[in-house]
């Protein structure tokens, strides 16, 4: 059996240790035909704050796919690799979120709201398959249940070829999902050092700097000292770990001090202007 290449092309922008861009996306047609188009990487399909209707994130899925770019490239890889932020936050341990979007070929889960090291250890465990604990990259030990069939054929592979390639990255070199915790208050900023440093399998952090400007008093002042501060902590404590991080609000006003800054992902506004994401690439030499 011939060996699968790299599919998630977020993966490889942080394997090639250059800066990736991407937007959040509402789960329907349109705005995923329009996303699949664009020069991101990836999208993160919002359902936080949308409702879970996973028949609509099912559908929108399917319309990120476009038979010519996979005849062009010779790949089954998208040009755009799509990621899911599930509603519930971290302490609520909502594993049967993360499971039904990845049943359907979703390549990420973004977990809202993770504040501790056993938040963390549960997110990563709920996007991984069990295994015998004389298995290698045992822990964190795998919750999501057995159903291969819709992502496989998503992904353009076969069942066995999905399973050893449905694995968390970084901590199975060869694994194509990423998980993503958001960083949004004080608590999980302080527990930050320690979730890194204790559970496998983070794949990014992105910073909710609208929750953490909130509970600092300053609600939405994206460039208020405070919140800055705390941001500096994320980057800081992300590169001692060498973990990618992400910034959620990426405009051309910004975009030249954030990738000075260190930020790994850069996410600009989705829709019908992408200036800023050109302007990004360009100071990127993407």
């Amino acid at each position: 059996m011939a060996e699968v290449p790299r599919l998630n092309g977020m993966i490889k922008c942080f394997e090639e240790k250059k800066p990736c861009f991407g937007a959040f996306c509402t789960p329907d047609v349109d705005s995923a035909l329009a996303a699949s188009q664009a020069k991101y990487d990836s999208i993160i399909f919002e359902m936080e704050h949308n409702i879970w209707d996973i028949r609509a994130l099912r559908d929108s899925l399917q319309y990120m796919l476009n038979r010519k770019q996979i005849v062009d490239k010779g790949s089954v890889a998208p040009n755009v690799t799509p990621l899911v932020r599930i509603p519930a936050n971290g302490n609520e341990k909502n594993q049967w979120l993360a499971k039904q979007a990845l049943d359907i070929g979703a390549y990420g889960i973004i977990w809202p709201h993770v504040d501790t090291v056993d938040q963390a250890y549960n997110a990563v465990a709920a996007c991984r398959y069990p295994r015998l604990k004389t298995a290698p990259r045992y822990e964190p030990t795998g919750i999501r249940g057995d159903s291969p069939g819709t992502a496989a054929r998503y992904w353009g592979i076969s069942n066995q070829e999905y399973y050893k390639k449905a694995d968390v990255w970084p901590l199975d070199p060869n694994g194509e999902i990423l998980v993503g915790l958001m960083i949004e208050g004080v608590e999980a900023v302080n527990n930050l050092d320690a979730m890194l440093s204790k559970v496998p399998g983070i794949g990014f952090i992105l910073i909710g700097e609208g929750d953490l400007s909130q509970e600092l008093g300053v609600p939405r002042q994206y460039e208020h000292p405070t919140v800055l501060e705390h941001m500096a902590r994320v980057v800081a404590t992300c590169k001692k770990y060498n973990v990618p991080v992400g910034h959620p609000h990426v405009d051309g006003k910004n975009v030249e001090r954030i990738l000075g800054e260190g930020f790994s992902y850069l996410m600009t506004s989705a829709g019908r202007s992408y200036a800023s994401l050109d302007k990004g690439r360009e100071l990127a030499k993407r």
